[in-house]
């Protein structure tokens, strides 16, 4: 019998997907070798802001114009191996969900990063201060 809940187990379910998940539980899933990060920023985000090493850098849309990637699916299936979960991260947790949705859609285990790569705005619009995996202190790299 499970007594457990599933925020117990890292992640709360959604409409469309499997669930929300905090950014240190996604890193757990992926130092664990149980998910694949799926970074679904823009090149030129992941170029300017900064980048999660070791993840499967797949736009879902294209700067500029914030085109849709045609190329997203066949990219999911040839870089998220049979088994193993999705994590889906974008700036701040927006763009992702619709990324859970469409590997839902396909077949994958699909999570969405909550509060995502630089977080929420703070009161001054600034991003990076209040939630994130920058803010959490977890690996990351700027060019």
């Amino acid at each position: 019998m499970d007594t457990g809940s599933n925020q117990d187990k890292g992640f709360t379910p959604a409409e469309g997907y499997a669930g929300d998940v905090t950014p240190e539980q996604a890193a757990q899933w992926v130092a664990d070798g149980a998910a694949v990060l799926v970074d679904v920023r823009s090149d030129a985000e992941r170029e300017w802001v900064g980048f999660v090493p070791g993840a499967l850098p797949l736009a879902w849309k294209q700067w500029p114009g914030m085109v849709p990637n045609a190329g997203f699916d066949d990219g999911l299936r040839e870089g998220v191996p049979a088994g193993k979960k999705a994590v889906m991260l974008c700036r701040s947790g927006v763009r992702s969900i619709a990324a859970a949705r469409r590997a839902t859609d396909l077949g994958l285990e699909a999570y969405n990063i909550l509060e995502g790569f630089e977080g929420n705005p703070d009161a001054d619009g600034h991003r990076g201060r209040v939630g994130g995996w920058r803010f959490r202190g977890l690996p990351w790299k700027q060019n």
